[in-house]
């Protein structure tokens, strides 16, 4: 699933590739990936793109005085195309979902694999009415996420941090992987209760937060969007890593799987050694 530093890397790229551009034509090619009807999609055709925004997961590409919001789910992806096929693509076949193309040449296709259709446009005035926008958190790359408000968010919280760091109501953009990955750069187990945090330990998570996005911001500045999930990949250290020796301290990674989705650790960065029971056969191994 695509998360905050790789939707970031669109945001650039978009910004670099499309802002300025005329809008010819929006061809709608799955039929669930269209999630509003007024304003239509027609209605984006022959106004200029402007700059595109990032809230969280989604992107917003201003175009004319509208807006064309995506969230690219866990299987979806936005592919540039520098030359248009002359064939029109053929609905319901493959994993090509929408197509915009571009006066003068060029456009994007939005891509989803698998068989969960979760890819989601809308078509709005104002950002704020997608309800999954409006419902975000702050975004932890915002200069009023600090130290103090990351510590407001987590008082109180009697969930596993996993699931809170993970939760877009709390905090916009970071999904399973970057959790996994925040979670082992600070060395603290993802099945924690959030309010259990003493000072110190807050002090590291945030930390751990900002260096881990930021890094990753870093990493996929300037990489061409065809190229950024090989990228994200390549930089994980636990995530998608089940099996492998912990770069930290040569410990094997381990998972615990769930009904649709699984996490990776490092028992002994993380929880002292004790390996996490799969929650699906027993209780916590605290």
């Amino acid at each position: 699933m695509p998360e905050l530093p790789e939707v970031e890397a669109l945001r650039e790229f978009l910004d670099e590739h499309l802002a300025g551009r005329v809008v010819e034509r929006v061809l709608p090619l799955a039929v669930s990936v269209l999630k509003t009807y007024d304003p239509p999609l027609t209605a984006l055709e022959g106004q200029r793109a402007g700059a595109t925004a990032r809230y969280g997961k989604f992107l917003a590409l201003r175009i004319g005085e509208l807006h064309l919001v995506t969230h690219l789910a866990r299987a979806g992806w936005l592919r540039w195309i520098d030359t248009v096929p002359d064939r029109p693509p053929r609905p319901g076949k493959g994993p090509l979902a929408l197509r915009l193309v571009l006066e003068g040449g060029g456009g994007f296709d939005l891509t989803e694999a698998g068989t969960q259709k979760r890819l989601a446009v809308y078509v709005v005035r104002d950002p704020q009415e997608v309800p999954g926008i409006a419902r975000l958190g702050p975004d932890p790359l915002a200069e009023a996420f600090d130290r103090e408000a990351f510590g407001v968010l987590l008082a109180g919280e009697r969930r596993q941090i996993k699931g809170v760091l993970r939760d877009q109501s709390v905090i916009a953009g970071i999904g399973n992987a970057y959790s996994d990955e925040i979670l082992h750069h600070a060395k603290v187990s993802p099945f924690k209760l959030a309010a259990s945090f003493d000072e110190a330990q807050v002090d590291q998570l945030y930390a751990a937060v900002e260096e881990t996005l930021r890094t990753a911001v870093e990493r996929a500045h300037g990489v061409a969007a065809g190229r950024l999930k090989a990228e994200k990949k390549s930089g994980m250290r636990v995530h998608g890593r089940a099996g492998e020796p912990c770069p930290v301290c040569g410990d094997t990674v381990r998972s615990v799987s769930f009904a649709d989705s699984s996490l990776q650790y490092c028992a002994t960065c993380q929880t002292g050694g004790k390996p996490l029971a799969d929650r699906r056969l027993s209780k916590l191994l605290k």
